[in-house]
């Protein structure tokens, strides 16, 4: 019984965040983008563009051109997966046919900045529903499979050569506030995707691990992890690795008590997207 509670609480939750992204989404395209023929990049941008030189109906364009990238995903992620974008793309069609939103402003800086943020704000929460409404990332995603190029490399080179279309058929002042679009929105999506706390994992590797391991849990009330390990360089010896994630912002003050403790000490930091449970999801939610 408590399980199904969960299980219907979570779809509830991602049929929330689908639908206030496909809101957001559609109202950055149709107040913002549209009017002014402006566009942006991905297969939204792909849409954007194609609608621009053609007249056709954009909602018929986005279904049409992510329907490849939803079978990607298929392979790719899973069946749910591909029916909630399926589900997702349908519903922004149909809010861009209906719903009658009007055009906010005339300023080209403020429609792509504007335009960009509310695009990205849609994709970031459909996302965070466990779905696109972009399918440029299942396309990165299956090329990076099959290929030496990162998923980040391959939206890059994908949206220059966007943008050098923009360039070429529409104008130059076009596609470099296409730029400014994509900027906003991949922005957006990240401050979405990533959570409000932006998280760093901190591995330590030092001869006062003790004192150090002390100060994360006894001042900054913080789990560590300890991790048993071998020298490699020049001695073998045991030591103990300190594992332990902070947010950011706490960053400066471990930091300034490892260099106190032990100035020689050997600290590798990494960027964490999200986290769930430990202590510190606990203490940023109380």
């Amino acid at each position: 019984m408590g399980n199904n509670k969960k299980k219907k609480s979570s779809y509830l939750k991602e049929a929330a965040l689908i639908i206030c992204g496909v809101i957001s989404a559609s109202f950055g395209l149709k107040s913002f983008l549209m009017p002014s023929h402006f566009i942006d990049g991905g297969v939204t941008g792909i849409s954007l563009l194609i609608s621009t030189l053609t007249n056709w109906k954009l909602s018929y364009l986005i279904v049409a051109i992510n329907i490849p990238f939803i079978l990607m995903g298929y392979k790719q992620i899973g069946a749910m997966f591909a029916i909630k974008t399926t589900i997702a793309i349908c519903l922004l069609a149909l809010a861009l046919f209906f719903i009658p939103y009007q055009p906010i402003t005339r300023v080209p800086l403020l429609i792509a900045f504007f335009g960009g943020f509310f695009l990205g704000g849609g994709i970031g929460l459909a996302m965070r529903g466990g779905c696109v409404i972009d399918g440029t990332e299942v396309l990165a995603l299956y090329i990076s499979r099959n290929s030496m190029f990162t998923v980040g490399n391959i939206i890059l080179i994908l949206n220059i050569i966007i943008f050098a279309f923009a360039a070429y058929f529409l104008n130059i002042e076009t596609a470099l506030y296409a730029i400014l679009t994509y900027l906003s929105a991949s922005n957006t999506i990240d401050f979405i995707v990533n959570g409000l706390e932006a998280y760093t994992g901190v591995t330590i590797i030092s001869e006062k691990n003790e004192e150090i391991k002390n100060f994360i849990i006894n001042d900054m009330k913080r789990g560590v992890t300890i991790y048993k390990g071998e020298g490699g360089y020049l001695e073998k010896k045991d030591i103990d690795i300190i594992y332990t994630v902070l947010t950011k912002l706490e960053m400066s003050k471990l930091q300034s008590e490892i260099r106190q403790l032990d100035p020689d000490a050997f600290v590798v930091q990494q960027q964490i997207a999200d986290i769930k449970g430990g202590v510190v999801k606990r203490q940023v939610l109380h």
